[in-house]
């Protein structure tokens, strides 16, 4: 009786390894298929910040808005944005520029860093990263800030910073690559330098250029041509407080980058000045000729000397 009790708390005992066995391999095969899950999916984000007025004075985040999508359908699946209070409220200005601009009074009863951190992580590590000019500015703002509360940063498990791609793939038809640059050039709006907004317009953004890239690239012998053919950058310049829209062609050769900010203005065509310059020792050299200007010259020496 009791060798049959011992075989049964044995049988018991085997059992239930079996099924903690089992279930700590189901369990870690859900872990596994969520972290490929989420390396799978792309956070766009974005920061508002404050921008330092002195030497030795550091960016405070403001705002945090990210967006999580579904690389394959381009459908949101996530969303979260919040306002963010800094240590010092007197970085942030009293009043902004912007209709929509963050103030001092917008952000004094917004939550610290320190109490949104979790969120900002959760939405962020693991994942592939995405947003315009992510990779110098809003990466570096991440990993300060939560060097600042003693945390470790999220980390991504991939990156694509818009500016970069658009620069080299879509280039600089647009005028410029700044994000409301190329949302006018499209007709998406006004930016409104608030995160979730950008977020979304910087989606919107990528979607058009994309298309315009596959269109041309399907007909490049038609469309490459005729965007070849249209070198007329629209830009805009500030005359007595009024925006007033400019064309300028572009020529033929490429310029440097540099080229493309501010040019002075020149009266004559630059192909030009050598002919200007031959018509002028020309005339000189057949002046020499005449006695009566070839005085009036030798004359004008002499007082110049």
């Amino acid at each position: 009786m009791i060798m049959v009790c011992k075989l049964q708390n044995t049988f018991l005992f085997l059992e239930m390894e079996a099924s903690s066995s089992s279930s700590s391999s189901s369990s870690s095969s859900v872990h596994d298929s969520t972290i490929q899950k989420r390396a799978s999916e792309i956070v766009f984000f974005d920061l508002e910040t404050t921008v330092p007025n002195r030497a030795g004075q550091k960016f405070c985040v403001l705002e945090f808005g990210a967006m999580v999508i579904c690389p394959r359908k381009l459908i949101e699946l996530e969303s979260y944005s919040t306002l963010i209070r800094p240590g010092d409220l007197s970085a942030v200005a009293l009043r902004s520029g912007r209709s929509e601009g963050i103030t001092r009074e917008v952000v004094a009863g917004a939550p610290g860093f320190e109490e949104v951190a979790d969120k900002i992580f959760s939405i962020l590590d693991g994942r592939v990263w995405a947003g315009h000019n992510i990779q110098r500015f809003d990466c570096v703002r991440i990993k300060e800030a939560f060097d600042e509360i003693d945390r470790p940063a999220p980390v991504p498990v991939g990156m694509i910073d818009s500016l970069g791609v658009l620069t080299e793939k879509f280039g600089r038809r647009a005028g410029n690559m700044k994000m409301a640059t190329l949302a006018t050039y499209f007709g998406l709006g006004q930016q409104k330098h608030r995160s979730l907004d950008d977020v979304r317009m910087n989606l919107e953004v990528l979607k058009h250029c994309a298309t315009v890239l596959f269109l041309e690239s399907s007909l490049p012998s038609v469309l490459s041509r005729k965007w070849n053919d249209s070198t007329a950058i629209t830009t805009r310049s500030r005359s007595n407080g009024k925006l007033i829209m400019c064309r300028e062609e572009s020529s033929s050769r490429k310029s440097p980058i540099s080229s493309l900010g501010y040019q002075r203005a020149v009266p004559y065509a630059r192909t030009g000045l050598g002919k200007m310059a031959e018509s002028v020792k020309n005339i000189l050299c057949k002046a020499h000729e005449k006695p009566v200007l070839n005085s009036i010259l030798k004359h004008s020496h002499s007082l110049l000397r």
